[in-house]
């Protein structure tokens, strides 16, 4: 099957098992299997930005392991450009790359510089086209003044965004992104989406990305899927999303003095009030502009902001509307055995 006829990234009911063994008594140990991704079927299309979400220990990071080949599937058939990642992993890596949140590929005690020379090598990049990688991917992460301290003395949103650079050195096809803004402040955050959108606009470079930032989504992808205990529990739109867990946001208003409960039009509704402080919930999936515009015009406002739902929330009430169960923690057996 080529990509055209299928997808650019493409999964046929792919599993993962891992055996565990367990301490049960005085030089017993029982074995058991665990099941870290549970026949899974999806596609991505050359270009996509797809979000790949779920609560911790979901299966997420194990998916990655197996698109990038670290890990072999138990079953089923997987493809990235055509390529079985698992036996083909070198070739593979010269068309992907990868960022894991917390772990980097860079030599931790080497100047950021000097990281991206070895990759020049490792890669063989042709030495034109690694110069000119180099002073986009450094002009546009701001990466100028730091090129010449050593890995260990960045701080996190410095070396995140020293890690993305280094993943696209050699003008990968497609991008794993495995939390790329964990632990970031408000403007690393905001520097590493806007380099995101561009690449996938200018590039049309293929990102899926694992967060638990509802945010990153919002801004970054059309599309997400959910995956939990190791299933895909759903694939379509945030919109989508939002509407099966019936999350709201949370629009948190400070007036100039304490006052009753603002008015608010349905649905929107106050769920809390603390001196001038007040908590309006509102569905997720509609604009909170038309609710910000009418309090400011009737209210004395001194300040708001938006808060997102958050992530396990919203999946754990759409699990229970859809009469999910919970099952073992699946990448607790991957650590269990690494």
């Amino acid at each position: 099957m080529t990509e055209s006829a299928s997808g650019f990234i493409e999964l046929d009911g792919v599993e993962k098992v891992f055996e565990v063994r367990r301490k049960t008594g005085f030089m017993k140990r029982e074995r058991r299997q665990v099941r870290a991704v549970d026949s899974i079927s999806f596609r991505v299309e050359r270009g996509e930005m797809v979000g790949y979400i779920g609560p911790n220990g979901a299966g997420k990071s194990t998916t990655i392991k197996m698109l990038t080949g670290i890990l072999t599937p138990s079953a089923g058939r997987l493809r990235v450009a055509g390529i079985d990642p698992s036996r083909e992993r070198t070739r593979l890596a010269h068309r992907i790359g990868v960022v894991f949140g917390q772990r980097t590929t860079l030599w931790w005690d080497l100047p950021l510089l000097a990281s991206y020379r070895l990759m020049h090598r490792m890669y063989r990049i042709p030495d034109a086209r690694y110069r000119e990688n180099l002073d986009r991917l450094v002009e546009l992460l701001d990466l100028g003044d730091l090129l010449d301290v050593p890995v260990r003395q960045l701080s996190l949103g410095q070396r995140m965004r020293g890690d993305i650079a280094a993943a696209l050195l050699h003008d990968p096809e497609v991008l794993y992104l495995d939390e790329p803004t964990i632990g970031l402040d408000v403007v690393s955050k905001s520097k590493v989406r806007a380099f995101l959108r561009e690449l996938n606009t200018e590039r049309g470079t293929t990102v899926l990305l694992t967060t638990h930032d509802l945010q990153d989504i919002e801004q970054l992808c059309k599309r997400v899927m959910v995956i939990d205990h190791g299933r895909l529990m759903y694939d379509g739109p945030l919109a989508g999303l939002h509407e099966a867990g019936e999350s709201e946001r949370t629009l948190v208003v400070d007036l100039e003095r304490e006052l009753p409960p603002i008015e608010a039009p349905a649905p929107a509704r106050v769920v809390r009030v603390d001196g001038p402080r007040q908590w309006l919930a509102f569905p997720a999936g509609e604009s909170a502009a038309p609710l910000v515009a009418r309090i400011a015009a009737e209210y004395p406002l001194v300040d708001l902001s938006v808060r997102e739902p958050d992530i396990e929330a919203v999946i754990a009430k759409m699990l229970h509307s859809s009469g999910g169960t919970p099952g073992p923690p699946p990448e607790q057996a991957e650590r269990a055995i690494s």
